[in-house]
């Protein structure tokens, strides 16, 4: 297999430019990397499109070394022939070569392999090939009635046929082409049915008590369902197929003739299917189902994570952080708006004590001292009445003040993490969830990335996932994201630092470390100066660190210190310096220095990457982020008692999943935009309509108080 020609054939892309991609990745460029500053060789291709293509690169290669493996296993037998070879090699599957290896695989002690010891297979073969004979199939069984055969409990005719049958079932069972089709026929027929183990008992499963679909449509969200009740416990789920019509189909791929062996080899067919083919095809769709659905949601995981962390920040933000609780009072973190911490503390607006005058004055205090202009609320526990608190606070005494709720899923995750406590040794665990909780609004890509992406809750069914491919994809998003963005060389974390291309965690820690020590960088040549962050490294990181008021105003931009020549000429041809950078960049860049395909050629630069330099020098260290819609601030609170249909309401999406979008409303319990109900047109997947972070406009269906249900649209009368 020409693995460049077929992954251009499959990812409709220029042989040449995937042949360019191979080799980069191969030399060990990263993702991000390749994506920014090798467009000339990819054809522009974006980090998602190299990922796709890096993943079935991965593939294609496991396949190719996959039927090497096979081809010398079957070899070793004795039992390879050209054609099967031939097979193998053109397979375009994994699952092709593994149907084909599997009637040569090693096995434990089967029916069949225990008659083909008792000498039976060539009364097998003749019932295979329906040979026609005088007598009955028991009187062509009888002479295989011997010694041998009868020691190992094939005494009498009887036995030694039914023995052959088991051979012709295995057979059937195990041919590759039969497999195929039987394999087509259950996953275009095949049913999803589940039902209850308890019908009294009440579960969240109960939509799938007496429940069935075809395996063809059942959405992802549903296979999702149905496993976990599965799992535990509460539902019996099995695969349903017409079986008649399976074995009819199964027996039209045998030659048919009269005689006294075509009943036995039906009854051997008919076997063959339900015995051994049927729960392996069925435990093969449930397994392909279950995958399908998981790669699917871990998809949407990945979106939604790409969106959060997307966010954009809230700069100049002077911060109250609360921590909501009951029992042991509500934390409290201020912020400066760099995210330092300058005070802490305790309030008690909740019961046992519900302390609220006490609570207002100490805010009072807080806000009046530091110069707060924002209060921050978890989302958990207690979240409500802290809201209603402050809310009146700012309705009586701080009409200036603004407030929102902050998801702080994964904050109590961090805090007591090992980092937490490296990070704020002195603090205990509750005042640093209280400050992870402010830092979310101050910057969410700095503070997120320190926690485990998988425990953010911004997917479906994530604990249910295959937790290394969900680790790996959400590493990539957060690589991702973190490169498109940048990071200040100066003031990131290690957490972050890590995220960026070619920096390895050990490597991170080594910057800090060196930071530490040899104070701010002021050249991103210094680089080279860490420990362990050799020539490579510094190429793949080294155009997404940045260094504010550096020796080297470039230095502060995506410019890549290999294209440093050309910006300077094109900061010359435009007669501006590079120190006009500090002052904003050069809007009018494009304009002072005319054609830019010309120019491209003059220096002998791609005319991709001049693009993204003048883009670049046109507003050094633009942050993408700031396209993103703006955090929804509340001056007054809101509950579930207030909502009634028909209610236009302004919410922010927290979550996508593939049945509709979670929008927090302001009442602490986020309403459902059904898939139905997000868009007049047909939408495939609501990832398609909304994204996490986006504010959108609502109004309420159903409010179901009772259960703490919200049901809303986002078209207007319907």
């Amino acid at each position: 297999m020409d693995i460049i020609a077929t992954l251009a054939a499959e990812l409709s892309l220029k042989p040449a430019a995937v042949d360019a991609a191979v080799k980069l990745i191969d030399e060990g460029n990263t993702i991000p990397f390749i994506a920014r500053y090798r467009k000339e060789a990819t054809g522009g291709m974006d980090d998602v499109a190299l990922r796709t293509l890096d993943d079935r690169l991965t593939y294609l290669r496991n396949l190719e070394q996959r039927k090497e493996d096979v081809i010398l296993l079957i070899g070793a037998q004795g039992k390879l022939t050209p054609e099967l070879e031939e097979e193998i090699r053109a397979a375009t599957q994994l699952q092709r070569v593994e149907d084909l290896y599997k009637p040569y695989r090693k096995k434990r002690q089967t029916r069949a392999s225990k008659a083909r010891e008792a000498g039976l297979e060539p009364l097998a073969n003749m019932i295979i090939m329906q040979v026609t004979s005088k007598g009955t199939p028991l009187d062509a069984a009888a002479p295989f009635v011997t010694p041998e055969a009868a020691e190992a409990g094939y005494d009498t005719p009887e036995k030694a046929l039914a023995g052959a049958q088991d051979i012709v079932a295995e057979t059937v069972a195990e041919d590759p082409e039969n497999v195929a089709d039987l394999r087509s026929f259950t996953e275009g027929r095949g049913e999803i049915v589940s039902v209850a183990v308890d019908a009294d008992e009440k579960t969240p499963y109960e939509p799938y008590y007496d429940f069935e679909e075809p395996a063809r449509k059942i959405p992802n969200h549903r296979i999702l369902a149905i496993d976990r009740g599965e799992r535990e416990g509460k539902l019996r789920v099995r695969v349903g197929v017409d079986t008649d019509a399976a074995v009819t189909r199964l027996a039209r791929r045998w030659p048919r003739r009269q005689g006294g062996f075509a009943p036995v080899l039906d009854a051997a067919i008919a076997d063959g299917y339900k015995r051994l083919m049927a729960p392996s095809l069925e435990r093969e769709l449930r397994a392909k189902l279950t995958v399908r659905a998981q790669t699917e949601a871990i998809k949407v995981f990945g979106k939604n994570l790409e969106s959060l962390l997307s966010a954009r920040p809230v700069r100049g933000a002077r911060v109250i952080a609360l921590d909501p609780g009951y029992r042991t009072g509500c934390k409290v973190a201020v912020l400066d708006e760099t995210g330092k911490l300058l005070d802490h503390g305790v309030v008690y607006p909740t019961p046992p004590r519900r302390d609220v005058a006490g609570t207002k004055r100490e805010l009072a205090r807080l806000v009046k001292r530091y110069d707060i202009n924002t209060i921050v609320i978890g989302n958990g526990t207690a979240s409500r009445e802290t809201e209603e608190v402050v809310s009146s606070f700012i309705a009586e005494a701080a009409p200036e003040l603004r407030y929102t709720i902050v998801n702080e899923a994964g904050a109590s995750v961090y805090s007591a993490s090992e980092l937490a406590s490296q990070e704020y040794p002195e603090l205990d665990v509750t005042t640093r969830g209280a400050m992870s909780l402010g830092r979310r609004l101050q910057d969410p890509l700095a503070e997120l990335v320190k926690i485990p992406p998988q425990s953010i809750g911004v997917g479906q069914y994530q604990h249910d996932l295959d937790q290394t491919e969900l680790a790996r994809t959400l590493g990539h998003v957060v690589e991702d994201v973190v490169n498109r963005v940048g990071v200040d060389v100066n003031t990131a974390s290690a957490s972050l630092l890590g995220y960026v291309s070619g920096i390895a965690p050990q490597v991170a820690r080594n910057i800090v470390a060196y930071r530490e020590e040899h104070g701010a960088f002021t050249d991103r040549k210094q680089l080279l100066d860490v420990p362990k962050l050799g020539p490579k490294a510094f190429q793949n990181a080294a155009g997404f660190l940045r260094i504010a008021g550096g020796a080297n105003p470039l230095d502060a931009t995506a410019v890549h210190p290999e294209s440093y020549a050309v910006a300077r000429e094109v900061l010359h041809r435009a007669g501006v310096s590079a120190a006009d950078l500090a002052a904003g960049g050069v809007p009018d860049i494009e304009r002072r220095v005319g054609s830019v395909s010309a120019l491209a050629g003059e220096l002998g630069c791609g005319l991709l990457t001049l693009f993204d330099i003048i883009d670049e020098l046109k507003k050094p260290g633009r942050d993408p982020r700031d396209d993103a819609p703006e955090v929804v601030f509340s001056k007054q609170a809101l509950s579930i008692d207030d909502l009634e249909p028909g209610m236009e309401l302004t919410g922010t999406v927290r979550n996508v999943v593939d049945f509709g979008a979670f929008v927090d409303v302001g009442v602490h319990q986020d309403g459902l935009v059904h898939i139905s109900k997000l868009s007049t047109r047909f939408v495939k997947h609501p990832s398609d309509v909304v994204a996490v972070g986006d504010t959108v406009q609502v109004w309420v269906e159903r409010v179901d108080r009772e259960r703490g249900k919200i049901s809303l649209t986002m078209v207007k009368g319907k």
